[in-house]
């Protein structure tokens, strides 16, 4: 089945279409990681993209029912050079084409996945359409759709609900998260109530929690409405942290300036280097917007982290409060755990809050 990938610039990559036929249209965007197809597919952070693969073979140990990062797929549709038709592995329960038919996701392979990616970060992401055939109207069309601007609206919880321990109480704001950050939580034995992204401050602190944390999300941070005046809330009486989405929204709300990145990181293999420590760490990314550096001065807000390959901001701690935030995925999955430390460093500061409370 012949399918066309479509880009607004007017380049035209032919290929073979596998799962859903349905025409598809969002913003395109290429993940450089070797592994974790899986995982990066059912991200919701990629919610409204087409996502494209730059290793050449997708999907060689199937579909497993413990990967999976949201119940469905995120992406809108998936581009790849080769998937496998065989998958081998103990935990594989079918193919990444049997599961795409199954979850109406469109799929193309077949194509020249590296050019692709060249031509991208050439270009900067495009917005891109997977169709049957191609027409003298079809990129006109594409550059006249208007891709979705509030994608936490679309993705986040829109009810409270608890993953209990014994541990202490974390509040999560879920701006799209990820089950891996759930995961992380819940191997440290911490208590998380998870908000919808338009939780206001009373209702958290009602919850008596002691912390809060940001979670990841899709989309541009300016977009997500009335959260900043939360986090300022919050931050003056919680240990807070913030990740990825979160990290941006955590800068937003103390004075600091977002950006549109011209084709983003996602991917495993990002160094970062910690100011604090010295240390430089390999991290899990998946952004298309990131903090502007230069508007940090000012603010009440120091850089920690950076990325080495772009010096891009990578970590924040706001100066007097016990809150900072970060750019990359600490809970990787799937990627390095090098940061990990980053959730037990979070909840010490939740318990020696706890602590204070209980004896204030």
């Amino acid at each position: 089945m012949k399918r066309y990938l479509v880009l607004e610039n007017g380049s035209v990559y032919t290929g073979e279409g596998f799962g859903s036929t349905k025409p598809v249209t969002g913003e395109l965007v290429f993940n450089t990681g070797m592994t974790g197809y899986q995982e990066s597919i059912t991200d919701l952070s990629y919610h409204g993209q087409i996502l494209t693969f730059t290793y050449p073979l997708v999907g060689n140990y199937g579909i497993n029912r413990d990967d999976f990062e949201s119940f469905k797929p995120a992406a809108t549709a998936i581009v790849t050079h080769e998937i496998a038709r065989r998958p081998s592995n103990w935990r594989s329960q079918m193919s990444i084409a049997e599961w795409a038919e199954r979850n109406d996701l469109p799929g193309i392979t077949g194509v020249d996945t590296r050019a692709l990616t060249k031509e991208l970060r050439d270009y900067g992401v495009l917005k891109a359409t997977l169709v049957d055939e191609v027409t003298e109207d079809t990129v006109a069309n594409l550059k006249a759709q208007t891709l979705s601007s509030n994608q936490v609206a679309e993705v986040g919880s829109k009810n409270m609900y608890v993953n209990p321990t014994d541990g202490v109480t974390i509040a999560m704001i879920d701006f799209g998260l990820k089950n891996s950050i759930l995961r992380a939580l819940a191997r440290r034995n911490a208590n998380v109530m998870v908000f919808p992204a338009t939780v206001d401050a009373k209702t958290i602190l009602d919850a008596a929690p002691d912390g809060v944390l940001l979670s990841n999300g899709p989309g541009d941070p300016e977009s997500v409405e009335g959260i900043q005046e939360v986090i300022r809330e919050l931050e003056e009486q919680l240990p807070l942290m913030g990740i990825c989405l979160g990290h941006q929204l955590f800068a937003l709300a103390n004075g600091a300036k977002t950006k549109k990145m011209k084709f983003g990181h996602r991917g495993f293999n990002h160094a970062v280097k910690d100011l604090q420590t010295g240390k430089t760490n390999f991290t899990s990314q998946n952004h298309g917007y990131m903090v502007d550096g230069d508007s940090i001065p000012g603010t009440d807000l120091e850089i920690t982290q950076y990325e080495i390959n772009d010096e891009s901001v990578e970590g924040l701690r706001l100066k007097n409060h016990q809150a900072f935030s970060v750019q990359y995925h600490p809970d990787a999955a799937p990627g390095p755990h090098d940061a990990e430390y980053l959730f037990d460093e979070f909840l010490a500061m939740a318990a020696k809050h706890k602590e204070e409370q209980t004896h204030a």
